[in-house]
């Protein structure tokens, strides 16, 4: 089982940079995809960016250009780097793993963390 705990969050002035981090740890046999998703105040969660294990990377429409995914397979860590934040990027930030379950014999498994707030105001 993999446990995710993101850090990093905070208050930040329109314009300014965060960036979150988040930590994986438990028993798995490796992680296939990282991601971080969010989730605005009375609003549907949505997916911001993924990378896989082989570094290929998506975006969502609406941060392409200003945040950057990255990870430490060595660490087991996944960063987002977030430029130019606008107060619409204000919401909980949310961690997700795909990995590969020891005690589902390899089976691909989700896990998700607590998030992490990220507050955009002046």
């Amino acid at each position: 089982q993999v446990q995710l705990e993101e850090s990093g969050g905070g208050l930040v002035q329109p314009g300014g940079s965060l960036r979150l981090s988040c930590a994986a740890s438990g028993s798995f046999f490796g992680i296939h995809t990282m991601g971080w998703s969010r989730q605005p105040l009375g609003k549907e969660r949505e997916l911001v960016a993924t990378i896989a294990s082989n570094g290929n990377t998506n975006y969502a429409n609406s941060v392409k250009g200003r945040f950057t995914i990255s990870r430490d397979n060595a660490k087991n860590m996944a960063y987002l780097h977030m430029n130019d934040l606008k107060p619409d990027d204000t919401a909980v930030y949310y961690c997700n793993a795909d990995y590969f379950s020891i005690e589902a014999r390899g089976r691909l498994l989700n896990s998700w963390g607590q998030g992490t707030q990220v507050t955009v105001s002046s």
